[in-house]
């Protein structure tokens, strides 16, 4: 399989148009790691199973365990439900009119966020930087045990896993691997705006503090591919964007 370069972006990125394509983005703190070729023997066979939902375990280093489907979906290669952050519920569109956490005032001109900020410009703060139980997508649709990652378990399953772009039944997306086994990651969401390349995006349970976004995880393949060397990109996503939710449990 020939080698390809493709981006995961670590943090929200900034979306800009919300019911179509990402505008273009810009990242920051970038950091380097190796994008093995899909040459390997590896197993997507459940491990276990928990409410009825199989997670996957890849003995990363947290004993964190990944499930190997998205919120919503009945197989690994269905792309489930798209949810807002901090929203428990699919929608048939997404922005910050019908936002649970962002309000207007009645003459539409003031604006304010009413729950997760720490920054008074913003709206009320609550200095809540992670998801309540009540707001998690997650632990509202699966039940109790399963959450949206963290943060820490996002840069983990980056850093500790081997990623190859690859299709699975058809559907175009990530494998990600580990000690010989593997989950796969629908591009579920957006296309690359320039290449119409497979994109994938996946809410974090981490508000990102400095500003209207939350931390997520995307992969995508990039249009002038050389090398097998991956680029971990920090950056920014609006919270009221639709994007996929995948589960993870602690190890039992």
């Amino acid at each position: 399989m020939k080698r390809i370069l493709f981006i995961l972006v670590v943090a929200i990125l900034c979306c800009g148009a919300l019911d179509a394509k990402p505008a273009r983005k810009t990242a920051k703190k970038a950091t380097t790691t190796k994008l093995t070729k899909n040459n390997r023997s590896t197993e997507f066979t459940p491990t276990g199973s928990h409410g009825g939902h199989d997670y996957v375990d890849l003995g990363l280093q947290s004993g964190t365990l990944w499930a190997t489907t998205n919120i919503g979906a009945n197989s690994p290669e269905e792309f489930g439900d798209y949810f807002a952050w901090g929203e428990t519920s699919p929608k048939s569109s997404y922005d910050r009119s019908n936002y649970k956490w962002y309000k207007y005032d009645v003459s539409g001109l003031v604006s304010c966020i009413t729950k997760y900020n720490i920054r008074r410009n913003l709206g009320t703060v609550d200095n809540k930087n992670e998801l309540d139980l009540m707001d998690d997508a997650a632990y509202v649709n699966w039940g109790s045990g399963w959450r949206m990652p963290s943060w820490d378990q996002i840069a983990e399953l980056v850093v500790e896993c081997d990623w190859t772009l690859t299709t699975r039944n058809g559907v175009k997306g990530f494998e990600v691997s580990r000690n010989g086994r593997a989950l796969f990651l629908p591009a579920a969401v957006f296309s690359d705006p320039l290449n119409d390349k497979p994109y994938a995006h996946y809410w974090s349970r981490a508000l990102d503090d400095r500003s209207y976004k939350a931390h997520s995880m995307n992969g995508y393949e990039h249009s002038h591919a050389v090398g097998d060397e991956a680029i971990l990109i920090s950056g920014g996503c609006d919270r009221d964007i639709g994007l996929s939710v995948r589960a993870v449990r602690s190890s039992e």
